[in-house]
């Protein structure tokens, strides 16, 4: 720029002070003095102008205005000039430069700021420049049940509908809420990453988590991501409004999902388990879960161990976990295994014992009688617990000397307290031989004792097969006499069998075999004997008769001689 041109541009400066301003142009003046009742201000134009103090009062009436502050005024035309003051109007050019803000802004989309000054029928009245309709709708992007708690706060609102002519303004807070938080959610979401640390505040709470705003985007803590100790809802450890910090453990950025965790920041007590609770150490613990196989303790927070149900007890008759330990106990146990990688502790409570089994020999001898409670019956025998943890067998063998026993629950029941005797003794295996029949006298081994091959016998008829007839001999001793020893020219009525059961008769001996239990029996045989002893009782009772006569004979002739 030329020195004639800086020179003309002074000149229209200077000018433009004494050219009077036009209808309706906003000024630029300087407060040069305040009074209780006027503003003095130096608008230009080599002039000065008066302000009432009421255009600058607020809503409370106090004066919100300085000396050598600069404010928008306009010359008013309806008043003059007083005592060589010009007339001015704060309030109109204020106004008239809020409707140029308030196009503006409303052109460009922009967010301003706003005083409520009230409750109005279905809304809020808001100082925007002018005063702004904002609807109950648009106050929050929830529903808000107290308006009136907004009055007299400055909020941030956006334009959506104005109308200068007949001075409509409607306005929207919720609008600008969701631009600032859509902003606000674009900026976190391009900071976040898989494995970032950030704090956030917890907003919800529900059986399955809790939702975190990380500030202006949530994200889901699941409740198994909270703390490494066992908890059934987030709020044993978490309060909504609280600050925490979390994990970035997914993000799934197409779908905005985010999941965090709190525990993650914190060392894994698993790493340090193996050192913590050596195998063999004994640990002290809470039972936290009670399962059909076990029980879960907490021996440290976020790690557990299981106690299997074959390991809370010596004994093999429990059924249940509940039996022994309930949620809540306190309990000591023994660290029987341990697998950080598989996050597996194995304990024990029968450890704090003595093993019965190693010393059962030494407490119990082979032939000595035992008394135990009946425990479990099955097809092959009975479980009779003779101490706690100790189980011993009856076989279904070893039940009755004389009975022929299909089920123990023929001479036995469940629950009944017996004796029986040891038979033998396998503590390796952990096995027990017990009987019951032994606690009585053989009745086979005391009739044979008495009895040898060739005996007459007398029994009854039991029983009928297709090849014999059983007899009793003796209670629970019985016989077989086959079909082939029964005589053949014995005459049987239809239907009878071989015998008729419960008939007695002689048999005579066959057969012993006393290590098999078994006695062969012959009818035909022992009949045989009877003729054979009824023949020689005859011959002899024959003989001694003849004798007799030669005896009288002889006698007679020696009279005669």
């Amino acid at each position: 720029m030329s020195p004639a041109d800086g020179d003309y541009a002074q000149l229209l400066d200077d000018y433009s002070h004494f050219a009077p301003p036009e209808e309706g142009e906003i000024l630029q003046g300087h407060v040069l003095k305040v009074t209780a009742t006027e503003v003095i201000v130096d608008f230009g134009y080599k002039s000065e102008g008066l302000v009432p103090i009421h255009d600058f009062q607020d809503a409370s009436g106090q004066a919100a205005v300085q000396v050598g502050e600069t404010v928008d005024v306009m010359v008013d035309r309806s008043g003059g000039t007083v005592e060589g003051y010009v007339l001015l109007s704060h309030r109109k050019a204020r106004r008239i430069r809020a409707w140029e803000n308030l196009e503006q802004a409303f052109s460009k989309g922009l967010t301003i700021s706003g005083r409520v000054l009230g409750r109005v029928k279905g809304g809020l009245a808001v100082d925007v420049g002018v005063q702004g309709f904002l609807p109950a709708s648009q106050v929050h992007t929830r529903p808000v049940h107290n308006l009136d708690s907004f009055v007299g706060q400055d909020i941030p609102v956006k334009l959506i509908k104005i109308n200068r002519r007949r001075g409509n303004v409607v306005i929207s807070r919720r609008l600008a809420i969701e631009e600032e938080e859509s902003a606000r959610k674009g900026y976190i979401l391009d900071q976040l990453f898989e494995g970032a640390v950030l704090q956030g505040v917890v907003k919800n709470l529900t059986d399955y988590g809790a939702f975190i705003d990380l500030g202006g985007v949530d994200g889901l803590l699941h409740v198994s991501d909270v703390t490494y100790g066992r908890i059934k809802h987030p709020a044993e450890v978490l309060q909504v409004g609280e600050e925490v910090a979390v994990k970035v453990l997914k993000f799934d950025r197409s779908k905005e999902r985010i999941s965090l965790g709190m525990k993650q920041i914190a060392p894994d007590p698993w790493e340090a388990a193996e050192a913590t609770f050596p195998i063999g150490s004994r640990v002290v613990g809470h039972v936290v879960s009670i399962t059909d196989y076990g029980a879960f303790v907490e021996l440290h927070a976020g790690v557990e161990g299981l106690i299997h149900i074959s390991e809370m007890t010596w004994s093999r008759r429990m059924k249940h976990p509940s039996k022994v330990v309930r949620v809540g106990d306190q309990v000591e146990c023994v660290v029987l295994e341990v697998k950080p990688g598989e996050r597996r502790i194995s304990l024990g409570m029968k450890q704090l014992e003595a093993d019965p089994w190693t010393t059962v020999g030494d407490r119990y001898a082979i032939g000595s009688v035992v008394e135990g409670r009946v425990r479990k019956l099955t097809e092959f025998g009975a479980f009779i617990e003779i101490e706690e943890g100790v189980d011993g067998l009856v076989h279904v063998s070893d039940l009755s000397w004389t009975k022929r026993v299909q089920h123990p629950s023929e001479v036995v029941k469940k629950g009944q307290l017996v004796q029986a005797v040891v038979l033998h003794i396998d503590p390796v295996n952990r096995r027990l031989s017990l009987g019951i029949k032994q606690l009585q006298p053989d009745a086979w081994e005391a009739y044979c004792k008495a009895h040898q091959i060739g005996d007459i016998v007398h029994g009854r008829v039991c029983r009928n097969s297709h090849f014999g007839s059983f007899v009793e001999l003796a209670p629970g001793v019985e016989g077989l006499c086959h079909q082939s020893e029964i005589a053949p020219q014995r005459e049987r009525k239809k239907g009878e069998g071989l015998l008729p059961i419960g008939d007695e008769f002689d048999f005579k001996i066959v057969k012993m075999n006393e290590a098999e239990k078994r006695i062969g029996l012959s009818l035909r045989a022992a009949g045989d004997e009877v003729e054979r002893t009824r023949l020689d009782a005859y011959q002899r009772h024959a003989a001694a008769a003849t004798l007799s006569i030669e005896e009288v004979m002889n006698t007679r002739g020696t009279t005669e001689r």
